[in-house]
């Protein structure tokens, strides 16, 4: 013990205390934080469709052939998709197995990166948006920050809970350095971008 002792004691006389970097305030801003936002999702293997509003994001989401071939859907966005199944009924994650689509409620998306946050309250089962096949997300436009910064300022007035930052469909580049996508989850990620962008949100 007396060498752990010496040992702990040599490492507190040596440690020092080091002043916290003095971050600047915010970061990125966009003029046009929509063209931003669908750039950045390309960029990493997902898909930005602007809607009018939550019908047209029904009418968006039936021509997208992940939709029309999909046989097993769950959807928690009210007016948007047709779950195939009863959600509620599901007591077990594993029952979700096979889900081809899912639909889900986005909070903001982030125009710099292209990641949604999907609040862990509404979600019934965690594995929801990692399951699927294909992940839908439906964000309200006037909800896009223009980036890191920004978002976390907004989900600091929220409930402290469970929540995921999701940017595109699962990739990894792990292997050789090259890039894959859907190798550890949904392999393709559409986000439904609802109504007019309105004013900046307020941080």
């Amino acid at each position: 013990m007396a060498a752990r002792e010496n040992i702990l004691e040599a490492l507190r006389r040596a440690a020092r205390a080091v002043a916290l970097p003095d971050l600047p305030k915010g970061g990125a801003r966009f003029a046009d934080r929509r063209r931003q936002l669908g750039e950045a999702l390309a960029s990493v293997g997902g898909t930005c469709v602007p809607v009018a509003d939550r019908a047209a994001a029904d009418r968006a989401l039936a021509t997208l052939a992940i939709y029309r071939e999909a046989k097993k859907i769950v959807s928690l966005v009210p007016g948007v998709g047709a779950s195939s199944l009863e959600i509620g009924a599901v007591s077990d994650p594993h029952e979700l197995e096979g889900l081809d689509v899912a639909v889900l409620p986005g909070t903001l998306a982030v125009a710099e990166n292209g990641a949604v946050w999907i609040d862990g309250s509404v979600l019934p089962h965690r594995a929801l948006f990692v399951i699927p096949e294909h992940l839908v997300l439906v964000v309200d436009a006037a909800a896009i920050v223009d980036d890191m910064h920004e978002a976390y300022a907004r989900l600091a007035e929220l409930p402290v809970g469970y929540g995921v930052f999701i940017s595109g469909p699962s990739k990894t580049a792990d292997i050789e350095q090259a890039l894959v996508i859907g190798a550890q989850g949904a392999r393709s990620c559409t986000l439904l971008l609802v109504g007019p962008m309105g004013e900046r949100p307020a941080i």
